[in-house]
């Protein structure tokens, strides 16, 4: 979550309160506006709250037209109702919540089977409240194997970790809070995610792991999880090193699995010590469920699982947090049970047929040129054309915004900066009729751009709020 400060102006703001959102006398009831940055004094009708925090979330994009998260922002209402029913359960308390405590080992043990575990019995896992945290765990994992494996090196040696410089912003963060050197494998000309020799070339003694991406959040595009697994087999063969892989599958791992059968990334690899994914992204439920697994008991060192004795049974818990709500678990089960094999594959087959659609007809235009065309992810990455001067991305994205149009634009990392991309990710619920309608929208604007003498874009760094 992003830190928030308080109030940057001295004198306060109280809210503005139309008289008729009192119960009863529009006069009496509403005499005084409640503070915006301090508790109110006295209570407020309920009908009353709820009106005066909904005026203030009008100003929210809308999250349907948010083409920027990956996040799901549609639901069945069966599913709603379900999370509006368990909303109450405390996650963590599996003694009192038995049933809720099942629904997420089933849900474990169908990842598991869905990514070729060994052995989807032995395979363990759990539940988080996102990716991010999810990868935590999985570091936290690969670091005090690798800890293990070096107890009369370490602390003395410095442990670090191997990945492309695409990652999700949360890799960062696991190499800063766990003190662990992140070792980045730069973009190269047109390739923008990690290249398994060079990932190779930075691993030594001291590498707890590398992290191969399944759907580059800058692009949409698979890394090959494969080739860099062949890679570090080739090191441990030169060198006696067993470097073992993550692959955080934020979204691809939820995808892949039902669109790309034949391509070879998960536990059917050895060297796959453990996955991730977001259940609420590409596994289509709403914000706050991710998963870690690992491929057997053997990858997640023992001494990391908390065993808890909490209101009267012991409970074994593998978290960064402790008390979080059941519905997003049972959301993932009634997901998982309502689709099916072949209902995910319905679902994510529409969502790439919409992005691979939409990006031709960009193409097309004559404007732009594709980085990715949403045939791995269904989501797609472009730019404008060598011989487009006088407007960039930055413009095209401000201009949509006006019609309500969330599209990201943003530049790349390091050796590749001079590059900045719009992005377009298509999720379950952005149909092929809203991705002709932003089409639509894009051709219309583009005869105001051209005419522009230069982009207006004078700060990259601060025209867009948009961060991987």
């Amino acid at each position: 979550m992003p830190l928030n400060e308080g109030p940057r102006q001295p004198g306060e703001r109280r809210l503005s309160v139309n008289p008729f959102y009192g119960p009863a006398n529009p006069v009496g009831d509403m005499a005084e506006a409640p503070p915006t940055h301090r508790l109110p004094d006295q209570p407020i009708a309920p009908a009353t709250a709820h009106q005066l925090v909904r005026d203030e979330l009008m100003l929210d994009g809308n999250a349907r037209l948010n083409l920027a998260t990956f996040v799901t922002t549609w639901m069945e209402p069966e599913a709603g109702v379900l999370m509006a029913e368990c909303r109450d359960k405390n996650m963590i308390d599996k003694d009192e919540y038995p049933r809720t405590a099942e629904l997420e080992r089933r849900c474990v043990a169908m990842l598991a089977d869905l990514w070729h575990a060994p052995d989807p019995a032995a395979a363990v896992g759990c539940s988080t409240t996102g990716s991010s945290e999810a990868c935590m765990l999985a570091g936290m994992a690969l670091k005090r194997r690798w800890t293990r494996r070096n107890a009369g090196r370490y602390p003395g040696a410095r442990p670090n970790l191997v990945m492309g410089v695409n990652v999700q912003v949360c890799w960062e963060k696991f190499c800063n809070f766990w003190e662990v050197e992140a070792r980045l494998v730069p973009m190269e000309g047109e390739r923008f995610h990690l290249d398994p020799q060079a990932a190779a070339e930075l691993c030594d003694e001291n590498t707890i792991g590398v992290v191969g991406i399944l759907g580059s959040t800058f692009d949409g595009s698979y890394e090959p999880v494969a080739e860099l697994c062949a890679a570090l087999d080739a090191v441990q063969e030169r060198t006696g090193l067993d470097i073992p892989v993550h692959v955080d599958g934020a979204s691809g791992a939820m995808v892949a699995p039902f669109l790309d059968e034949d391509l070879v990334w998960d536990f059917r690899l050895p060297r796959v010590a453990s996955i991730n994914t977001s259940g609420h992204k590409y596994g289509l439920v709403y914000p706050g469920v991710g998963w870690a697994l690992w491929r057997d008991a053997e990858a997640l060192p023992e001494e990391l699982v908390f065993r808890v004795n909490y209101l009267g049974g012991d409970m074994p818990t593998f978290a960064l947090n402790f008390s979080r709500p059941g519905a997003q678990v049972v959301a993932q089960y009634y997901t998982f049970l309502r689709l099916g094999r072949d209902g995910y594959r319905a679902v994510q087959q529409a969502a790439r047929d919409v992005a691979t659609g939409m990006a031709g007809r960009i193409e097309a235009l004559g404007d732009f040129r594709l980085l990715t065309r949403g045939d791995e992810l269904p989501v797609f990455a472009f730019t404008t054309a060598p011989d487009v001067t006088a407007y960039d991305v930055f413009d095209v994205s401000r201009r949509l915004r006006e019609s309500g149009w969330l599209v990201p634009a943003y530049t790349f990392p390091a050796n590749r900066e001079d590059l900045s991309v719009l992005r377009v990710v298509c999720r379950n619920g952005f149909s092929a009729d809203l991705a002709e309608l932003l089409t639509q929208d894009l051709e219309r604007l583009l005869p105001e751009l051209r005419r522009q003498q230069r982009p207006l874009t004078r700060d990259k760094g601060v025209a867009t709020g948009f961060h991987h």
